[in-house]
């Protein structure tokens, strides 16, 4: 199972595009799904009873075997539920779906049910290739996701998909270092200006640097700079606030206060795993690493809430729930939909999976809110208390992998070159607004 994927080709999407941007809407049935999402799981056989046999078909990606219990009970349960229902479950590898979905739609065998990331599943809304949810969603069930998530895939006042697991990063700090520094690790930073002092005082004190990070396009939207304009036709963050951001990034590589390196995140493990950084931004599967790659340093490590910039927002990264336009079933897909990111299954879920919730209620179970003391219960614990604060940042348009490599390639040359910022950013502007009207 993976949360961050690769996904689509730009010639798949377009293609797709073109398939499915003509197919009309399925009616307005608001309100109708009988599966709530604030732990009432319903069952709404009367209503199936009286409708024909239905077969839905539901995609995942890269579940299968490992989840096989957990999805089998649940489908058993929902058809046991719904009379005339049935489930047929189908999982393919991530960079398999995109053509399987492409084909099957062509061919007039759409899925009902596919399970997509947001990047992806924006895109395609903005296509008409997937139904408006919230002509059969309640206002309740809406409401019952986190806001920032739910939002994520909101375009045009259109709800394309129901937010399922996600994942937030925490910050992970090597105590030894932060006492060594002077620094309290009981009262962790709260911002990210709170983050750099530290950094600063672990740089001055110990040698070491503060951290690590990858050159990528969510600098900007932690800060709260717009990647797009508000329609997405044109790029938006050549601004003074643009200009300061990457300028302090600057002063603070060459004070030594963050590594002057465009750090994946092997090369950030690597830093923390040899101590040559006091904290590592990252989701809690970073734990995993440094638990094999150095045991001494994960004993010594503590997780807490990732500090926010000036946004006031943490990034997720989050799989979602769609249901195609071509679905011969849109009804009761809508409804299976639900019932799985309700928030007694997500619970379930979240708990065999170790993954977050989307929904508010989920949270409030002790899984979420209490510590055993390990690393990998307080990083979860952490992760679950930014979900309040929590979107998911795509630019939701089918040439979001070529904007994103445009701002890495212009923060680099400024960053790891020394390139003029003001003119860097005005190349590259220039660049995003040429890729958006070639993709248009």
């Amino acid at each position: 199972m993976r949360t961050n994927r690769k996904g689509f080709t730009v010639s798949v999407l377009l293609t797709m595009s073109m398939l499915l941007a003509a197919c009309g809407g399925n009616g307005n049935t608001k309100g109708t799904t009988d599966t709530g999402n604030a732990g009432q799981t319903g069952t709404g056989a009367e209503a199936t009873a009286a409708a024909k046999d239905v077969t839905l078909e539901f995609w995942t990606i890269a579940l299968q075997p490992t989840f096989n219990d957990y999805f089998n009970d649940l489908i058993a349960k929902y058809e046991g539920s719904h009379p005339g229902v049935k489930v047929e479950w189908k999982d393919y590898p991530y960079d398999a779906i995109s053509q399987r979905l492409l084909t099957s739609t062509a061919s007039g065998k759409s899925p009902d049910v596919v399970n997509l990331n947001t990047e992806f599943a924006s895109q395609l809304g903005s296509k008409g290739a997937l139904l408006d949810l919230n002509e059969y969603l309640t206002d309740e069930q809406a409401k019952s996701y986190f806001e920032g998530i739910y939002n994520s895939t909101v375009l045009g006042g259109k709800a394309y998909a129901l937010p399922w697991y996600t994942g937030t990063e925490v910050l992970f700090m090597n105590k030894k270092l932060v006492e060594k520094a002077g620094l309290d690790p009981a009262n962790p930073p709260q911002t990210r200006e709170e983050l750099v002092e530290w950094a600063r005082q672990v740089h001055e004190k110990t040698g070491a640097a503060g951290y690590a990070q990858q050159l990528v396009s969510k600098l900007f939207p932690i800060d709260g700079i717009q990647i797009l304009n508000e329609d997405k036709t044109a790029a938006a963050f050549n601004t003074p606030e643009a200009e300061a951001m990457i300028a302090q990034m600057r002063d603070l590589m060459k004070e030594g206060v963050v590594l002057k390196e465009d750090a994946d995140f092997s090369k950030q493990i690597q830093y923390f795993s040899g101590e040559q950084v006091a904290f590592q931004l990252s989701g809690p599967t970073f734990i995993n690493f440094i638990k094999t790659s150095a045991p001494d340093v994960y004993k010594n490590t503590i997780a807490v809430p990732l500090p926010t910039g000036k946004a006031n927002l943490r990034l997720s990264n989050s799989m979602n729930l769609v249901v195609p336009q071509k679905s011969k079933n849109p009804k009761e897909a809508v409804e299976f939909a639900a019932f799985i990111t309700n928030a007694e299954n997500q619970t379930a879920f979240s708990k065999v999976a170790n993954t977050l919730p989307s929904s508010k209620a989920s949270i409030q179970d002790s899984f979420f809110t209490e510590s055993d003391g390990s690393l990998e219960a307080e990083a979860k614990v952490a992760s679950s208390q930014s979900l309040d604060k929590a979107t998911d940042y795509m630019v939701g348009v089918p040439s979001a992998a070529d904007i994103n490599s445009a701002l890495t390639r212009g923060l680099q040359e400024i960053l790891m070159n020394g390139a003029d910022i003001k003119e860097t950013l005005n190349k590259v502007e220039k660049e995003v607004n040429n890729i958006i009207s070639q993709g248009s």
